[in-house]
């Protein structure tokens, strides 16, 4: 004869407290509890959501259940967090667990009054309420695309985009296509025997050889002590191998007119230093100068070839056209607060300092901070910080203004730093979890690098402003923009 079906009553639970009140997980679904783990906040989330965080290669989005279940904040610290499957796993905060087990069934452990008495939890139901774009249990992952990319490049055939950088006091550059990415100084290199001021060290990325090369040394300029927090490796393409190249800071990003670019004069093409440099780029009406580089030109000298080229481990991914694009994806990293966010360089047209002062136009839309010139064009100016709800004014914040176009509208937002041009692997990129995507799913994605133990929330560009905003910034536009005197 058929054994009946267990009621609810009789159903294996996890009981957990909250404020000192009992709730009851079915058992079936819990996968595991753990402590609580280091999140990475989601902007203009639900309350309830305290973040995301990494489990074993997989993003959690963890959730207050107190909030969930529409108690006040209380005194008590959560200590455990109930990992649920809902077809993709959820965390849920909790103070504690007071029991595991059955009621109603022979042979259970004993429980309280008080454990008997807990609700049952209707997971589905609550985040629901919470979160008016859950499905309930299936997962419904989305398909990863690039958001911003363009079926053809930014840069007009007529401009050159540029990563600008500094090295002892002096702006350089090179071409955003000879760069694979821009990372912080590693702190593990060995160094190369009887290598002069030149060479620093070799280091592994990603399974292979680097060499890092110090650019005050190659440059022939005066040598200093790269472990400033400042400091960052410009990861150069030179044939199909990688090196690092080390300056002292990252400056920006700039997508200039070619014309804005003269060849360098003869005369100073003489010195070892001066032939690395193929362009003289002219800023701010010619009161600034950026010396463009050509890795063609960087290890040409023989004795510095020789020094180098040991160390240069050729690349497989450098060698075939297809494998790079397919393999990883090329991101603007930023800090907003204690949170790292990525926008994808395809939609970055440029990335430059914050001038002293924004000025500010009459009627404008509340949300624009205010506008700056830039080479002649007036772009609205946005805090991002402020948009996303992020408390307290932020240590070096108006520092860098991120420049994209979003739907032929351009504007500029507003961060605390830009620390990197990060190269991922498609195999770290993850669909931002159902109850993290938010109606407007402006995390697109997740970056989850376990070897470095970081999560960067990647935004897409298409969801920096709502429909409103857009209408409002071209309306302004049309209005006043194309009024202001540059």
């Amino acid at each position: 004869m058929a054994e009946k079906a267990p009621s609810p009553a009789s159903q294996a639970l996890l009981t957990v407290e909250v404020d000192g009140e009992r709730f009851a997980f079915p058992a079936s679904d819990v996968a595991e509890v753990i402590r609580p783990p280091a999140v990475s906040r989601v902007p203009l989330a639900p309350s309830s959501l305290v973040g995301v965080a990494n489990l074993r290669g997989l993003v959690l989005p963890v959730v207050s259940l107190r909030s969930l279940m529409g108690r006040p904040a209380g005194s008590s610290v959560p200590t455990r967090v109930v990992v649920v499957d809902r077809g993709a796993p959820i965390g849920f905060e909790i103070d504690k667990v007071a029991s595991w087990g059955a009621s109603g069934v022979e042979g259970a452990p004993d429980t309280d009054s008080s454990t008997s008495a807990s609700a049952h939890i209707d997971l589905d139901a609550l985040l629901s309420r919470n979160f008016g774009h859950y499905r309930g249990r299936v997962h419904h992952g989305r398909e990863p695309t690039v958001p911003g990319a363009r079926e053809t490049s930014l840069t007009a055939p007529d401009e050159v985009a540029l990563v600008c950088f500094a090295v002892s006091g002096q702006d350089f550059a090179l071409p955003l296509d000879s760069v694979h990415e821009i990372v912080a100084v590693p702190s593990g290199s060995v160094a190369v025997p009887q290598a002069d001021s030149v060479m620093l060290g070799v280091v592994s990325r990603r399974g292979h050889l680097m060499p890092l090369v110090s650019l005050r040394g190659l440059l022939g300029l005066p040598l200093g002590r790269h472990d400033d927090a400042r400091s960052r490796v410009v990861v150069a393409r030179v044939g199909d191998a990688l090196v690092g190249l080390v300056a002292d800071g990252i400056k920006e990003v700039l997508r200039l007119p070619s014309g804005d670019m003269d060849p360098v004069p003869a005369i100073l093409t003489r010195g070892a230093a001066e032939a690395k440099i193929q362009r003289i780029c002219r800023l701010d009406g010619g009161r600034r100068l950026v010396s463009v580089l050509s890795t063609d030109n960087l290890f040409r000298d023989q004795a510095l070839a020789e020094l180098v080229a040991p160390q240069m481990e050729t690349n497989p991914e450098m060698s075939s056209p297809d494998a790079s694009p397919n393999c990883d994806e090329q991101f603007i990293v930023f800090q907003l607060g204690d949170e790292e966010y990525g926008l994808p360089i395809a939609a970055v047209e440029e990335v430059v300092r914050a001038p002293d002062t924004l000025s500010r136009l009459p009627r404008a839309p509340t949300f624009i901070e205010g506008v700056m010139n830039l080479r002649g064009r007036v772009v609205p100016v946005i805090d991002q910080r402020r948009r996303f709800e992020i408390e307290g004014a932020g240590e070096g914040r108006r520092e860098r203004i991120v420049v994209v176009t979003i739907d032929d509208l351009q504007a500029g937002f507003i961060v605390d730093a830009v620390s990197e041009v990060l190269r991922i692997p498609q195999d770290q990129l993850r669909p931002t979890p159902e109850l993290a995507a938010g109606e407007g799913q402006t995390v697109h994605r997740i970056a989850n690098i376990e070897t470095e133990g970081r999560m960067i929330l990647l935004l897409d560009p298409h969801e920096l402003l709502d429909r409103a905003e857009k209408d409002l910034i071209a309306s302004f536009s049309s209005d006043h923009l194309d009024r202001v005197d540059p």
